[in-house]
């Protein structure tokens, strides 16, 4: 942990010092403006069914990837950016290239498939429908009472 007076990440206070200044809004040119809310998720209950929405902002719908594997749904988002300048003579005088990647996880149980889940993305939005499905109960352990 660190101490509060560095702020929130130690690195990017030094990486923003201007001696990097190439360094400076890595993940604002990967992510966007907003990329210090990375992944915020909703989760909302309904009767038989959860909502997920998880804010993917600068991301495209191919550089996201769903899987599911024993119980657990992970969402994955990968991005490359590459920045090339050229000079008058067309020569490249700089040439920067940026990829990130994150993901996340829920567990949703593994009595659901991947044909149970929905997944819709919108507006930098990936919104999954996620059905609650009953799990299977063991059988109840009875005990026999022993006379004597």
């Amino acid at each position: 942990m660190l101490p509060s007076i560095f702020g929130e990440n130690l690195f990017d206070d030094w990486f923003d010092f201007p001696s990097f200044p190439e360094f400076r809004n890595v993940d604002r040119k990967l992510y966007g403006r907003h990329a210090a809310h990375e992944m915020k998720t909703d989760v909302r209950e309904h009767e038989d069914h959860y909502e997920v929405d998880v804010d993917l902002p600068g991301f495209k719908k191919d550089e996201i990837r769903l899987e599911l594997e024993n119980g657990t749904l992970t969402v994955h988002a990968a991005k490359d950016l590459e920045k090339e300048q050229k000079d008058k003579a067309g020569k490249i005088i700089r040439q920067e290239r940026f990829s990130g990647a994150m993901q996340r996880s829920f567990y949703v149980g593994e009595a659901l498939t991947e044909e149970d889940i929905g997944a819709k993305f919108e507006n930098g939005v990936l919104s999954l429908n996620i059905p609650k499905k009953d799990v299977k109960k063991l059988p109840e352990k009875k005990v026999i009472q022993i006379e004597g």
